[in-house]
């Protein structure tokens, strides 16, 4: 074959003369494998005779979502600019009301990341058991997505990242030091396939968007706020408490994490009927098992806004996220249980991804649920099999609500509960409220403060830093449960609110100009928030086609001091520099 295209599903070279010389282009099938692929040119004379033999070449063939033919094919070139050249991005953290940017280096065209991808899928459990049958089936980026979704986690397999959230990383590093994908990626490789300790859900999403967009798939992380977990697949949340607002574990439990990052890929569904292509929800957190393995999606994001939960892969898990209803009960002594309140809007708030445009957030909710409390939504309750919230409803005399100012780490500060009485006659009610540090996925550190009395209206819990500094984890959340107790008909009324405490932001400052191949210097400023001195400070640097990672200790000054006056105020420290 020359000059021309070969039959469909084979490689085929077009080639151009050029004086002495014969330029060679050549063409792959749109499904065919992605991998590593050698490539040798023979010349051969009029009898089939060889003149001549090049050196064998090596390249990778990746997905191409420039090729109208290719199952990830994307017709917008902005949104391939971001979802898939794009090194740098952010990650949102914080509360569905206080949400935060953390921004991330995924490095995927970074010197070896390309090797490391693929050596992750050479040591997936599929391609240890038969190499030649994985490598077949990665024309498919349904395949592939789904693996990668199992090894960037390392709990079934030889995958890259081990979880861990309960505070203690003096093995490792903590999950909230890492500042890009490549440095996790490298140790990996460079430790023979050993899992590196230690990542949580944002790191996971940010390690798999970068092996996702290497690999050619587009690609965007994604936090969902107030995420359900929810364990027993029956689209609702039930938290259980005890009389005295403790929370009641029975083996595994509901959870709504303060927010959950996953990502979603583009790519056609050709396993699913008609109406499913487009942005699949894919997420690498060990949570659940899917078919055996820790493991999630893809999702398609229509069959979840549409309620369609019999669509693979996962979609009862991924609608619950956005869409369970939160239920809250009293367990008395008697084993009984009253349903304390029921709130179908808590779950699922602002989600959120990068804007192709800048540095800002874009909010998709619309694309993975209907306007809460539209009759749209209720249509979608009922086909995904949940039974409608209204129908639970009941009307009460009392209403609980939790209020708080911004709340700034390091200092003391008020939560004020108000009871409103609906009705025309007086109520007896006895107030509990409790506040518990907590992890951003819903894991208690320890109770912070308690305080119980009959009503007064308002009530004001003031928490002190004295109380919350010792147990506040590493996420600055602070949750306050409040419990009314009546004689009434409704005898329970409970009502939560997760309080994330300020931090404050490093500060960036760039001297002098910029110019390739020169050092550049560059200047962190930090204002110590807390009413204690802060030592041994370290800030990591890192920076796509800049710098690798690097930690830089702080030798400038020792210690960053309090200044006891400004306890309300914010606390000032000291200046470090880095040539880069």
């Amino acid at each position: 074959m020359s000059g021309s295209r070969a039959a469909h599903g084979k490689w085929w070279f077009s080639e151009q003369a050029a004086r002495n010389e014969v330029l060679l282009h050549v063409h792959s099938p749109a499904d065919t494998p992605v991998g590593l692929y050698r490539l040798t040119a023979l010349l051969l004379s009029a009898k089939g005779h060889i003149i001549e033999k090049t050196t064998s070449y090596s390249f990778y063939l990746l997905y191409n979502p420039w090729c109208a033919e290719d199952s990830v094919y994307m017709p917008d070139k902005e949104l391939l600019q971001e979802y898939i050249l794009n090194e740098n991005g952010v990650l949102y953290q914080g509360s569905w009301d206080q949400i935060t940017a953390l921004p991330w280096n995924f490095g995927q065209f970074e010197k070896g990341v390309v090797d490391i991808c693929f050596e992750m899928l050479d040591n997936s459990p599929a391609a240890l058991k038969s190499s030649q049958t994985d490598i077949t089936k990665r024309a498919d980026p349904v395949y592939v997505s789904r693996t990668i979704t199992a090894m960037v986690n390392a709990n079934d397999d030889r995958g890259v990242v081990s979880g861990r959230w309960d505070g203690e990383y003096s093995d490792g590093v903590p999950p909230t030091r890492w500042t890009g994908s490549v440095p996790i990626l490298r140790r990996w490789s460079e430790g023979g396939a050993k899992r590196v300790r230690y990542g949580q859900c944002w790191v996971f999403s940010a390690v798999a968007c970068t092996i996702l967009r290497c690999l050619g798939i587009p690609t965007r992380c994604v936090t969902n706020y107030s995420s359900a977990h929810d364990t027993d697949g029956n689209i609702s949340v039930d938290y259980l408490f005890n009389e005295q607002l403790q929370s009641i574990s029975e083996q595994r439990k509901d959870m709504i994490w303060n927010f959950h990052c996953w990502v979603e890929s583009w790519m056609s569904r050709e396993d699913l009927p008609k109406g499913y292509d487009g942005w699949q929800v894919l997420d690498p957190t060990p949570q659940e098992r899917s078919d055996g393995v820790f493991c999630c999606g893809p999702c398609p994001v229509r069959a979840v806004k549409a309620g369609e939960v019999a669509i693979k892969y996962d979609a009862p898990f991924v609608f619950s996220e956005v869409n369970a209803d939160l239920v809250c009960w009293i367990v008395h002594p008697d084993g009984k249980r009253t349903r304390a309140s029921l709130n179908s809007g808590t779950v699922g708030r602002n989600i959120s991804t990068k804007s192709v445009h800048g540095e800002y957030r874009e909010d998709i909710t619309a694309e993975y649920k209907y306007p809460e409390g539209s009759m749209k939504e209720r249509e979608v309750y009922a086909k995904a099999g949940k039974q409608a919230a209204k129908q639970n409803e009941r009307p009460g005399q009392l209403k609980l609500s939790i209020k708080h100012a911004q709340a700034v780490h390091g200092t003391d500060f008020d939560v004020i509960v108000e009871v409103l009485n609906v009705s025309a006659e007086d109520t007896l009610a006895h107030l509990t409220v409790i506040s518990n540090a907590v992890t951003y996925n819903s894991l208690h550190r320890g109770e912070c403060q308690r305080k119980t009395a009959e009503l007064t209206v308002p009530e004001v819990l003031r928490l002190l830093y004295d109380n919350y500094g010792a147990c506040i984890s590493e996420h600055h959340l602070i949750r306050v449960t409040a419990l009314l107790q009546t004689s009434g008909p409704l005898n329970s009324i409970l009502q939560e609110v997760n309080i994330p405490l300020k931090m404050p932001k490093l500060h960036i400052k760039v001297t002098g100009e910029a110019v390739v191949s020169r050092k550049l210097t560059v200047i962190i400023s930090f204002t110590n928030p807390l009413p204690v001195t802060l030592r041994r400070g370290v800030f990591t640097v890192e920076g796509a086609g800049l710098t690798e990672e690097q930690e830089i200790q702080a030798p400038y000054v020792s210690a960053l001091q309090p200044e006891p006056v400004h306890r309300r105020a914010g606390l000032k420290g000291k200046t470090g520099q880095h040539e880069l």
